[in-house]
């Protein structure tokens, strides 16, 4: 596994490759069971000077479960001028919010107004097992101003009717009965325009699955149990994610 910062030519070469492997990718944008980075997450999402934040992700594995993981390789691609922000330290990808002087250069660098939050873009990649390619996404930090991830678990999150769970690990009662044949509601209380929602499963189909409202359908010919998902992203680069065991009977 790559413990390192990647070069910035090897980073779009493998943005490069992916893209390419993406074209040809049938697999809807609802399937878990499919190798991918699902979201990134920047804990916080935004951090002022002095202030860290750390890098994870949630990767789909066709065959396997999802699973929360640092990043294998990872770089600054923009701006230039704070490559060095980003450091790999106990076991982890942290980004440090450097100084009011240097975050002026920075903006001088992009052409932002003065005193402008700073789009930190990092690059982040995850290694497969040959002869796979590895998974690479691209994570915004705003650097010069603090904000926080959403919090599921205070947006009413509903699956068919009933709150949701919430716990880590999960526990065995969490996981989720459902029926076949019939439509499973999913809901989670916030807006489309000022959020993202994005509803995933490896069990059923999926319908509307980047509403707030979705629902699931096991049809006769679907996996029967797996995982279902969902992901949330706000205007501020926050992101929040739960997984839970669903099985249809």
């Amino acid at each position: 596994m790559i413990r390192g910062c990647i070069c910035g030519a090897t980073v779009f070469a493998l943005a490069a490759v992916a893209l390419g492997a993406c074209t040809g990718d049938l697999d809807p944008a609802w399937q878990l069971d499919h190798d991918r980075i699902i979201a990134v997450r920047a804990t916080p999402p935004s951090i002022t000077s002095g202030q860290t934040s750390t890098l994870d992700s949630l990767i789909g594995a066709k065959g396997a479960k999802t699973r929360v993981a640092a990043p294998d390789g990872a770089m600054v691609v923009s701006p230039t001028s704070l490559s060095d922000v980003l450091a790999f330290t106990g076991g982890q990808w942290v980004v440090t919010a450097p100084s009011e002087d240097r975050l002026v250069a920075a903006r001088a660098e992009l052409k932002l107004a003065d005193g402008a939050p700073v789009p930190l873009q990092v690059g982040v990649a995850y290694t497969l097992p040959a002869p796979k390619d590895p998974l690479v996404a691209i994570k915004i930090i705003t650097l010069g101003q603090a904000a926080n991830n959403p919090t599921l678990e205070a947006l009413n999150v509903m699956i068919n009717d009933q709150p949701a769970m919430f716990e880590d690990p999960p526990a065995t009662e969490s996981e989720i009965i459902v029926g076949k044949l019939v439509n499973v509601p999913l809901s989670i209380d916030v807006d489309d325009v000022n959020f993202d929602v994005a509803w995933l499963t490896s069990c059923g189909t999926m319908h509307d699955f980047d509403l707030p409202k979705a629902h699931i359908k096991v049809e006769a010919d679907d996996p029967q149990d797996g995982e279902l998902a969902v992901v949330l992203r706000d205007a501020a680069g926050g992101v929040a994610w739960n997984v839970w065991s669903i099985r249809a009977q």
